[in-house]
């Protein structure tokens, strides 16, 4: 797809900050701390990336999907990890709100989000309630007040130790299946909601992960998140513009691995020459440079589809989202076969890119589910 000029603008900020503000020292600190330098994460919303697609009446920036995903890209080049900061408050962070939220709300909420003054975590994963979301247990009881009273636990929520607020879902009638499923804004310092440790994850490190516990907790009947029972069909949603979100993470990631193997081709030697001169390093180099320009032309058709409001959106999402997610694990593993010995060390940025890259074929929708939603 060839850009136009906002766009490569667009393309050529978010490279400038990532090559000035996402070095070694940052992305190592990242990895040993479960943190993110917070001078970083200020710097990439003040100059509107955290808001890119959000519209403007809300403080973001209004710039759509393609726009999203070209920025998106650049950040994930440098570092998975970034790729998620810059992806929740224009996707799972905002996405709730701008799907189903009132006016009242969206105003609330979403201009603190853009900044970072505030974040938001996606609450819908439970410890028996993966892939098959309408199956959770977490309730809601309505109250006489209007309010409700929220009882339940949920799992592997990215974001959940630093979150302000969640959007929880949780069966307001059981008996309905995903049909009785509600959306509620949880404010994380009401009575009765805890917070897990961080899980010991294998990639993405700076994004803790966590679970939510929620013991009693009540919450006033205008933190309803859309119609009673509405639920789910703002999770699904909300997930379809997610998936968006994670081809595009995905398609960084791979393009930083390209670059890794590309340039330690180039440097190392054996038998007397750069390993580059060797055709057998040449036809996995050139396997993987087509595979990253497949991926990226299916995200950014993908993406330009969500903004022309295409019946076809969902479904190019869901086959981007597939598509980007395998094919960065094995553009990861072949960068990695590159460097040998060597990519097995941490001292090599492709051992973080290879940790990164396996969480993409399963948050946010599995491959599998990707594949029954585009046969459907």
């Amino acid at each position: 797809m060839i850009l136009d000029e906002d766009l490569l603008e667009i393309r050529s900020l978010a490279r400038q900050f990532a090559e000035k503000e996402l070095t070694r020292e940052v992305l190592e600190e990242a990895d040993a701390t479960n943190t993110f330098r917070k001078s970083v994460l200020d710097e990439m919303a003040a100059i509107g990336l955290t808001g890119i697609k959000v519209p403007e009446q809300y403080g973001g920036l209004g710039m759509g999907n393609l726009a999203f995903i070209v920025a998106l890209e650049e950040i994930s080049r440098k570092s998975g990890t970034a790729g998620v900061y810059l992806s929740n408050p224009n996707s799972l962070g905002t996405g709730p709100l701008l799907i189903s939220g009132t006016e009242e709300q969206r105003q609330k909420y979403i201009p603190k989000l853009v900044t970072l003054e505030k974040r938001m975590c996606f609450a819908l994963t439970e410890p028996g309630a993966g892939s098959d979301a309408g199956s959770l247990k977490t309730k809601a009881d309505r109250q006489p007040d209007g309010g409700y009273v929220l009882n339940g636990r949920k799992c592997f929520i990215s974001g959940a130790a630093m979150a302000d607020y969640a959007v929880v879902f949780a069966k307001t009638d059981p008996a309905a299946g995903n049909k009785g499923i509600s959306a509620f804004i949880v404010d994380m310092g009401l009575p009765g909601v805890s917070v897990g440790a961080p899980e010991h994850k294998m990639g993405l490190l700076g994004y803790p992960v966590a679970d939510i516990v929620l013991d009693d907790v009540h919450v006033p009947g205008d933190c309803l998140l859309g119609e009673e029972n509405k639920g789910f069909v703002n999770a699904m949603k909300t997930l379809d513009n997610g998936r968006l979100g994670v081809s595009g993470m995905a398609l960084g990631v791979a393009q930083g691995c390209l670059d890794e193997a590309v340039k330690y081709a180039k440097e190392r030697e054996q038998f007397g020459r750069p390993i580059a001169k060797f055709q057998v390093i040449r036809s996995m180099i050139a396997d993987m440079a087509t595979s990253v320009a497949a991926m990226r032309e299916l995200v950014y058709t993908a993406a330009a589809m969500k903004d022309a409001e295409s019946p076809d959106a969902g479904m190019y999402a869901s086959m981007a989202k597939l598509f980007c997610a395998e094919q960065c694990n094995q553009i990861a593993a072949k960068a990695l076969q590159i460097h040998g010995g060597y990519g097995f060390m941490k001292d090599y940025d492709i051992e973080r890119k290879y940790r990164d890259c396996r969480v993409f074929t399963i948050f946010e929708g599995t491959s599998q589910i990707q594949q029954m939603v585009i046969a459907k």
